[in-house]
């Protein structure tokens, strides 16, 4: 609204359908592989990162709309290991905690 955009002209921006735009405004959360195309339109990342190793991971996975298993590819771990540890099912030893913060520093977070 603060552009003077229609949802025509933001759905064209983002590359989505204008039915995307108005669900989105209406409290439906978007589809992952959406986020990077709307955060380079917003000009930012709407949601906050947090602290903690395994927060960021998933800050990170959320932001570049990855897949869990392009996110395993990109770390080179398997992303069942990555769900479990996302999940919060198993927390990750401090070795891979290293190894994750190791990552997420090459990429900038």
């Amino acid at each position: 609204m603060d552009l003077g955009l229609l949802q025509r002209e933001v759905a064209e921006i983002i590359g989505v359908t204008v039915s995307s735009i108005y669900n989105w405004e209406h409290g439906v959360e978007p589809e992952l592989q959406y986020n990077p195309s709307i955060i380079k339109f917003l000009g930012y990342i709407p949601f906050d990162c947090p602290d903690d190793t395994v927060g960021r991971l998933a800050w990170y996975k959320r932001a570049m709309g990855m897949s869990l298993d392009r996110l395993g590819e990109a770390m080179g771990r398997d992303p069942e290991q990555l769900s479990d540890w996302l999940s919060g099912r198993h927390i990750p030893f401090k070795k891979n905690q290293d190894n994750i913060d190791s990552f997420l520093g090459k990429n900038g977070i």
